[in-house]
C-alpha cells in the first residue's frame, strides 16, 4: 500500500463541528407556505458524495435579505450548538449530505432580492477533492429576465433549475463534473 498523499489527508472533516441540529430547517415542519428542496451531490461518474457539506442563503418571500439571528444559537447549559430558535427566518442553512449524498432543505420560497430579478437560493458546496468551495444557485422556475440564466445555453441553464415534484417539493441535484455538470459561479 502506498502512503496517502497530502490531498488525501486534508479532509474533509465537516462532520466534526460544522453541521448543527436542524441546519436544513429554515422553517419548522408544517410551517404555512413551506417548500422542500432536496437532491444529491454527485461526482463526475454520477456516484454520490456522502461527505459533502452545503450552505444555503436566500431572501425571504418578500425579497428581504436581512434575515434574523439564531442559526448558530448556543445551548446555555451545555455550550453546544442548539440550532435555530424555530421562530425567526434566518435565510441561512447548513446541511451535510447523508451516506447516499442526499440533502434536504425546508424553507420558504425566496422572493426577488431586487426589482425585476428572479428569486433564487444561493448554494456553497464543500466536498472532498475540492480545495476551494463552489458556488451555484437554485432557481425554482425557468423564466426569462435573469441575467445569469439568460447568458447560458439551454442545456447549461437547466442545471440551475430545480424540478418540481409534488406539492411544494423540488429536486435539485448538484453534479461536480461531467457532461451534466452544474453551472458554478466565479466570484473572483
Amino acid at each position: 500500500m502506498r502512503p496517502p498523499t497530502p490531498s488525501q489527508t486534508i479532509g474533509p472533516f465537516y462532520g466534526y463541528a460544522l453541521p448543527f441540529a436542524g441546519g436544513g430547517d429554515l422553517v419548522p415542519p408544517g410551517h404555512p407556505g413551506a417548500i422542500i428542496v432536496h437532491g444529491a451531490v454527485l461526482d463526475g461518474a454520477g456516484q454520490p458524495i456522502p461527505d459533502a457539506l452545503l450552505e444555503f442563503w436566500q431572501a425571504d418571500p418578500a425579497g428581504g435579505l436581512t434575515g434574523a439571528p439564531g442559526s448558530m444559537r448556543r445551548d446555555p447549559v451545555t455550550g453546544s450548538f442548539a440550532g435555530r430558535s424555530g421562530v425567526g427566518f434566518t435565510g441561512f442553512g447548513r446541511v451535510a449530505a447523508d451516506a447516499d449524498g442526499h440533502w434536504t432543505l425546508r424553507t420558504l420560497p425566496p422572493g426577488p432580492a431586487a426589482p425585476g430579478a428572479l428569486p433564487y437560493i444561493s448554494v456553497c458546496v464543500f466536498a472532498r477533492g475540492l480545495l476551494h468551495h463552489l458556488y451555484t444557485r437554485v432557481y425554482l422556475e425557468d423564466t426569462a429576465g435573469d441575467p445569469l440564466l439568460d447568458s447560458l445555453d439551454p442545456d447549461r441553464r437547466a442545471t440551475l433549475i430545480a424540478r418540481p415534484e409534488q406539492d411544494g417539493t423540488y429536486r435539485f441535484d448538484i453534479r461536480l463534473q461531467g457532461g451534466e455538470e452544474t453551472v458554478f459561479l466565479d466570484f473572483g
